[in-house]
């Protein structure tokens, strides 16, 4: 579980949740953008939701929080997060095509009957 600091008062969350509200906060910001985001937290009377506006101007703060018991599941919330269009995405990675002397049958296409390139 986190504690996560926004302006002045801090709540708790589970780590994937903080983890990913860092994130989004930090691509949101670098665009110059805020945007207002839910997330769950746990509070003395149970579950409930706050709501933050992120990104330029807005710190947030997640550090380990002290907890006991049984851990929330908000994956879904996570996933939420993440699937926002500013959520920072995975650069694309340059694969080297094979040679065809590593594998000659690398390149043959059984539809085409033949190889698929020259």
């Amino acid at each position: 579980m986190r504690s996560v600091t926004y302006a002045g008062e801090t709540v708790t969350t589970t780590d994937d949740v903080a983890e990913a509200l860092v994130q989004l906060t930090a691509s949101i910001a670098a665009e110059g953008q805020a945007e207002a985001v839910s997330i769950p937290i746990v509070t003395d009377g149970g579950e409930e939701e706050a709501e933050l506006v992120i990104g330029v101007g807005n710190d947030v703060l997640s550090a380990p929080a002290d907890w006991t018991g049984e851990e929330p599941d908000f994956s879904w919330a996570a996933e939420e997060l993440r699937q926002h269009k500013r959520f920072p995405q995975a650069p694309a990675i340059a694969v080297e095509q094979p040679s065809e002397d590593a594998n000659p049958d690398a390149f043959w296409d059984p539809d085409l009957d033949g190889f698929t390139r020259a």
